[in-house]
């Protein structure tokens, strides 16, 4: 059926005002900070405003087959959020109410289009909190966030996404556009297979998310929290790895190497001064124990030749110290930072995902260090550093053949290394179509590359004409 016959069915299905068929609207969601953009335009972008619209569209794209690209604020940096060739962009940000709170329950039901921050916005006057928090967290979506299966920063404490729903509310990809919800509003939950999990994380290609049950918990009482700086990054992972080895669970622990660190505080344009690697740690508390952990806090980082350090011991008095700021000016300051070694206005920058045992860290950085005296790419490095999350990232010329290749071979050897230390080529970001190979060697170590398959399987199981975000995971 030609495009413009497609357009007019889905205005006529779910009304005109949801449906946007201007090119430079649609341009704007055809492309993601990972740097892909659409090959193909979209036909049009679609604006559900109900699950009904939802269940409409998707019958009507299952009876044509219409290809329908999911997508939350499309922060994604893997290539998940970007329509491929021609279809429709399902944008879920009409769909934006926190729809029930129940305290004594510990679950809030939140739309898809809601937005991380404006949720824990709402939560706060209850005492309360969902606390996966990526970075993005501004703007990124519920359903966004459980689709990627989304951590942050508190993943230190709280891990990722898949340890914080419930259930859902799914739109199947069938000719009747099926709505039916999975898992439970309990925190125990046996139903077979465990379907809720086996959505989050899959990227958009099994099913639609509209609606999540999320598992809500207290405010912390009090959060200690310390800024400082390392001469070099050994150092600074040796910390991180005795404060685990002391049995205290850190709130936040994350980090910048040297150079990033420099161009953070300039960016952020802060008071903070100091030289070397960064490391922000908080811990959460009770107010009784505050001088006394923070007091332990920063005897460990001294013990570790830390040399500035800051402190603060509420959350409150550490965002108006600027404590966080630095750290949340990583990606500006890659992107700053590539700009100024490589010379020219609009680099392309690999942000990436991988993750070691919290033991393996030193032997990680080493490793990453290798790789930049080996192919002469500015590399920088920030991340989740409790939980062995590291965020390492490349500045390139797009334009520049040679510079383009090495940046492929350092992402595969990075992904390597990786795989050799027990870990993971991705943790958080997904798989999206950046990782497909990526995905394929962590398997195939492990003796699991069978798994690809029955991905594959599973993928047709839910999306029998692969309507649904295809050519990403598998």
């Amino acid at each position: 059926m030609a495009g413009d016959k497609l357009v007019k069915g889905i205005v006529s299905t779910i009304g005109k005002e949801k449906v946007v068929t201007d090119p430079s609207i649609i341009k704007l969601y055809s492309r993601e900070p990972s740097g892909y953009t659409a090959r193909e335009l979209p036909l049009a972008v679609v604006f559900p405003e109900t699950v009904n619209d939802v269940s409409k569209l998707v019958s009507y794209a299952y009876k044509n087959d219409v290809k329908i690209y999911p997508q939350g604020s499309t922060t994604s940096l893997a290539g998940s959020a970007v329509p491929l060739n021609g279809g429709v962009v399902l944008s879920m940000e009409r769909m934006d109410s926190v729809v029930e709170t129940s305290v004594p329950d510990s679950y809030t039901i939140a739309e898809a289009g809601v937005r991380i921050d404006e949720l824990n916005n709402y939560l706060a006057s209850y005492g309360y909190m969902f606390p996966v928090d990526p970075a993005s967290s501004a703007v990124a979506t519920v359903g966004g966030a459980v689709n990627s299966g989304a951590g942050g920063m508190r993943g230190a404490k709280y891990g990722t996404m898949k340890d914080w729903v419930l259930g859902l509310q799914i739109v199947l990809p069938d000719e009747r556009g099926t709505q039916m919800w999975i898992g439970c509003r309990t925190l125990k939950c046996r139903q077979g297979y465990d379907l809720t999990r086996l959505i989050i994380g899959s990227e958009g290609t099994l099913a639609i998310v509209t609606r999540s049950i999320l598992k809500i918990t207290p405010l912390p009482e009090s959060v200690v929290t310390a800024l400082a700086f390392f001469p070099t990054l050994e150092q600074l992972s040796q910390t991180a790895v005795d404060i685990k080895n002391s049995g205290i669970q850190p709130y936040i622990m994350e980090f910048l190497d040297e150079k990033t660190t420099q161009a953070a505080m300039e960016l952020a344009d802060t008071s903070i001064k100091g030289s070397g690697a960064m490391l922000l740690v908080s811990i959460d508390v009770n107010r009784e124990a505050t001088r006394r952990m923070l007091s332990w806090l920063v005897k460990v980082l001294e013990n570790n030749s830390a040399t500035a350090v800051y402190t603060a011991e509420t959350i409150e008095e550490a965002e108006g110290k600027g404590l966080f700021d630095v750290r949340r000016s990583l990606f500006p300051a890659q992107n700053y930072l590539s700009r100024k070694i490589l010379g020219i206005g609009n680099p392309m920058i690999y942000i990436e995902d991988i993750a070691v045992p919290p033991s393996k860290l030193v032997d990680a950085v080493r490793e990453i260090a290798r790789l930049e005296e080996k192919y002469g790419l500015p590399t920088f490095m920030g991340g989740h550093i409790s939980d062995g999350n590291l965020h390492p990232a490349v500045g390139f010329d797009p334009g520049n053949r040679d510079m383009a290749s090495k940046v492929e071979e350092w992402f595969y050897d990075l992904m390597r290394i990786a795989i050799s230390l027990g870990g993971t080529i991705s943790s958080e970001h997904g798989i999206g179509l950046m990782k497909k190979k990526g995905l394929e060697m962590e398997l195939e170590a492990h003796g699991a590359g069978m798994m690809i398959g029955i991905m594959k399987k599973i993928k047709l199981a839910f999306d029998p004409k692969n309507i649904l975000n295809p050519g990403k995971v598998v």
